[in-house]
Parts: structure tokens; C-alpha cells; sequence
């Protein structure tokens, strides 16, 4: 295992950070760490990298104690931390080669290719960055190095849509070459695009790890039909994984469970207006599905 966690607990005071937290990510996957703001993300992480120090539980990164050889693991992975401090007066350039010096130095040229893949402009001043610049900045110091491990701390945070896609790429090129990732994010569908596996974690304790696989087969939407005539209510509400539906004139509204074919096959039927599909918030997922078992572990 490249990570692992045992018991792994955090209190601040008496307020809860994570709780029994047990985590194995496994050598050259992409491991989603999802769950809504305050939820243990950042903490889990700050663990990890030995930037604060467990109320109980251990974690290793590469099999080594994630305190006693915190220095040893550090050389060996990229981060980008959910707060990212850089110093203001500094050009991006600038920033960058003290971070590689700080790291023993980095082949320049592949700091150029991702300022390039990612439209960073490194000859400004830091302190005149949008937080998306700064995003990418925080992203490129992180690849820069090819790291054996990468632990992203909501790495798309200000980007914009295109560069988003540019950073799916970099994502899948490093696994392809044998790099593990660890992505923390609080996006759904960002996990679903990109990861093997998700943990979900929800008011500090681990509620699932599932395939990226099973997730989809929960997949929760809600569905919006509009008909040219009135809608066809009763040939929607026997359908599998159909759920919650309501017809007001032409519009008929579902929630689905799982793959849309038996709608949108029962929906061709007839001359469709419009088809609207919403995806649900984290937390509909969560009390569709994650409910019971998060209140199994509490009790």
C-alpha cells in the first residue's frame, strides 16, 4: 500500500476533526477522497503530510511512519494543500525555481510544459494572481518533480472549464506512468471522471470506499421531460430505478437511480420538447444512499 491509516483520529479541543479513520490506497491508482466542506478532508491530509499530529491512530505513506520519517516521504510526493502560500512579491518563475532548489533541483523544461499546458504566465508578480493562477502555480510545483505520489487537496478551486480538462489529462498521464494519486474534492463528478476508487467521508468518519464503478450505478439525476402533449405519468412510475415522479401538463419529473435507458426509451415513445437532467449535490447522495451507514458507524 502507497497510504495507510489506522484509527487514524484528530480532536481540535473538543471539536472533532476525523474519527477512526482507515484508509489502504493502493500503488498507481487514482484514490478519490470525497465529501462535502468540513468534512475531514483537509485534516485527513494535514495528517499525512505530519503537518499536524494525530489525537490517536497512525497513518504510512510508502510503508514509512508518516511522523518519524516525515522528511523521507516529503522528497517522494507532490502536494497541493487546500491553503496555498506563496510569497506575494515573487514572480511565478521565481516562486517555482525556489521550490525546485528547495527539492534539489527539477528539469526546467517540464516546469515550461505544464506553465504551457495550464496558460500559467510565470513572468508576473504572485501578488497580482487571481486565486485560479495561483491554483496553477500550487499544481505545476506539485507535477514538477514526477513524483511517486501525489496528494491534491481540491486541486480545480479557481480554474476555469478548460483548464480543468487540461488538469484530467495530467491526472491520467501520471497514472499512466505509474504515479498513484490521492484527490481530495468535494465535486462528484470530478471524482467520477478521474478516480478508480472513492472514500467517502461525511462529519469526520470514513462512511465507503467503493469503485468508481459502483458509484455510477448509484448514480442519483433528476429528470425533467417535457412532452409535446400532455405527459404519460403512469408509464413512468413502474420503471426500474424511477423514482419520486410528478406530471403537470407536458412536464413530467423523476428522480432516476442508476442508467436513464428505460426513460429514455419509454420517453420515445412519444414526441419529446425537451430532455433536462440535473446532477444532485453531494449531499443527495449521500441521504439516498451513505445515510444509514453513516449512522450505523455513529451509534
Amino acid at each position: 500500500m502507497i497510504i495507510q491509516t489506522e484509527g487514524l483520529t484528530k480532536y481540535y479541543g473538543k471539536a472533532r476533526g476525523i474519527i477512526d479513520v482507515n484508509l489502504a490506497v493502493e500503488a498507481g491508482e487514482v484514490f478519490g477522497f470525497l465529501g462535502p466542506n468540513g468534512a475531514g478532508k483537509t485534516t485527513t491530509i494535514r495528517l499525512l503530510m505530519d503537518l499536524i499530529r494525530p489525537t490517536k491512530g497512525r497513518a504510512t505513506i510508502f510503508g514509512l511512519d508518516s511522523h518519524r520519517d516525515a522528511l523521507a516521504i516529503h522528497h517522494r510526493v507532490g502536494i497541493l494543500p487546500g491553503e496555498l502560500a506563496l510569497y506575494p512579491k515573487l514572480t511565478g518563475e521565481q516562486m517555482l525555481r525556489h521550490l525546485a532548489h528547495l527539492r534539489g533541483g527539477v528539469d526546467w523544461a517540464t516546469v515550461r510544459e505544464l506553465a504551457e499546458r495550464l496558460d500559467a504566465d510565470l513572468s508576473r508578480q504572485i501578488k497580482s494572481y487571481s486565486s485560479g493562477n495561483k491554483q496553477k502555480i500550487g499544481l505545476i510545483q506539485a507535477f514538477m518533480h514526477k513524483p511517486e505520489l501525489l496528494i491534491l487537496d481540491e486541486p480545480t478551486s479557481g480554474l476555469d472549464p478548460l483548464i480543468q480538462q487540461e488538469f484530467y489529462a495530467l491526472v491520467k498521464e501520471a497514472r499512466t506512468a505509474g504515479q498513484t494519486i490521492f484527490l481530495s474534492s468535494h465535486i462528484l463528478p470530478e471524482v467520477e471522471r478521474v478516480c478508480d476508487r472513492v472514500g467517502i467521508i461525511r462529519e469526520g468518519r470514513l462512511v465507503t470506499v467503493e469503485t468508481v464503478a459502483s458509484m455510477k450505478s448509484k448514480a442519483l439525476r433528476h429528470l425533467e421531460i417535457v412532452f409535446e402533449n400532455d405527459a404519460p405519468l403512469d408509464e413512468f412510475v413502474n420503471l426500474p430505478g424511477v423514482r419520486d415522479v410528478t406530471a403537470v401538463n407536458g412536464h413530467l419529473r423523476c428522480t432516476v437511480v442508476g442508467t436513464l435507458d428505460a426513460v429514455v426509451k419509454q420517453a420515445a415513445q412519444h414526441k419529446v420538447i425537451n430532455l433536462i437532467s440535473e446532477e444532485p449535490n453531494l449531499e443527495d447522495v449521500f441521504l439516498a444512499f451513505y445515510a444509514k451507514e453513516g449512522e450505523r458507524h455513529a451509534s
